[in-house]
């Protein structure tokens, strides 16, 4: 009996200094974000993590104010000197999408600057669909990092506290990215299905061109709606990407590609306008009806921005040939890009986007 007694309070003295050590290793000084430097919104807003004051822009659809809470795109720069970093953030309680990883949806990344390059270091993992906590990276050597830590795609991200080792240093850093180039579109814009925030394409496209590109995706209600036009209007850009085919329907291709562009042009007269096709849906592989529709909205949308080149020397076009591969393997669900379909995507836009931003000079 005396030796079982003993040999529980060896195992409870055991525990107990195991459980104080892990106190200690994981503890963090955390700072709220709003005191650090967010960057991804094509204006300001009252509410910090919100894309879009939407309240401001009456006229738009429900649906679109309500995807514009969502945080995808927005990141927060930062640089410390710790070796851990971790992250305590709240979202809204809705539940994962059927094809977004937790990750994806209600989780962050985190990419750290290394030999000039944006280099992924870790992510947050959600295990809740409120508040989460996780240690993002460790183990780090010491030094200065030039931080940024993307929020979630697809919810409405309600606080951010990053957290640093006791001692270390967490300051804000400016925007690491130039000009503002808006990108509107469908689900595809918004980030499904990048496995995490920082892989979808217009995050990829920021650090690969060291353009500040401003996701305004607005999941499956990118429809080119004349208010939501106005809005994009009223934004001070340096050029403009309209990948918003997948959403409209053949027939509103046709009545409002025109107004899109043309209500653009009034107030940007000399910004690059982007258009970018659809990308061929693996669903319509065997589905009929799936490939027929998008063969017309394509067709569609190339007659549209071709009428509209004939007197807009500033509208550019990117076809939809070899967006997403050839080998029938580039998305999730037959709609969605996976990591792979993005990437081939970015083999495409990327170029384009340099080339004639470059040739105005931006």
């Amino acid at each position: 009996m005396t030796k079982t007694i003993s040999s529980l309070l060896v195992w409870f003295l055991s525990v107990l200094t195991n459980n104080l050590l892990a106190q200690k290793e994981t503890s963090f000084i955390f700072t709220d974000a709003k005191q650090l430097t967010l960057i991804g919104k094509a204006l300001s807003t009252d509410s910090f993590f919100h894309r879009i004051d939407t309240v401001a822009f009456p006229g738009i659809p429900p649906a679109v104010k309500r995807l514009l809470t969502h945080s995808a795109g927005l990141a927060i720069s930062f640089e410390t000197n710790s070796t851990r970093i971790a992250a305590k953030w709240c979202t809204s309680p809705q539940g994962p999408g059927n094809n977004m990883t937790a990750i994806a949806q209600e989780g962050m990344d985190l990419y750290i600057k290394r030999n000039g390059q944006w280099q992924y270091a870790g992510v947050a993992r959600p295990s809740t669909h409120e508040c989460n906590e996780f240690v993002v990276a460790a183990h780090m050597a010491p030094g200065d990092k030039e931080c940024l830590l993307y929020l979630p795609l697809y919810d409405e991200t309600l606080s951010v506290q990053i957290g640093v080792e006791a001692g270390a240093r967490l300051t804000a850093k400016p925007n690491p990215f130039k000009k503002n180039i808006l990108v509107y579109g469908s689900s595809i814009v918004h980030g499904a299905s990048a496995s995490r925030p920082g892989l979808a394409y217009p995050a990829r496209l920021s650090r690969e061109t060291g353009y500040n590109v401003i996701n305004l995706g607005v999941s499956g209600n990118a429809k080119m709606e004349a208010a939501v036009a106005e809005m994009i209007a009223t934004m001070p850009m340096d050029a403009f990407i309209l990948d918003c085919v997948p959403n409209s329907s053949p027939e509103q291709v046709t009545e409002r590609t025109a107004n899109l562009v043309n209500t653009i042009r009034a107030k940007h007269p000399d910004a690059p306008i982007i258009a970018i096709q659809s990308i061929i849906r693996e669903g319509g592989n065997f589905d009929e009806s799936i490939a027929n529709r998008v063969a017309q909205q394509n067709g569609n949308f190339l007659r549209e921005i071709q009428e509209l080149q004939r007197k807009d020397k500033h509208l550019y076009l990117v076809t939809a040939e070899n967006l997403i591969g050839d080998d029938h393997e580039g998305t999730t669900d037959g709609t969605h890009p996976n990591d792979l379909g993005f990437d081939r995507m970015l083999q495409k836009i990327r170029p384009a986007v340099l080339e004639i931003l470059g040739s105005h000079g931006i």
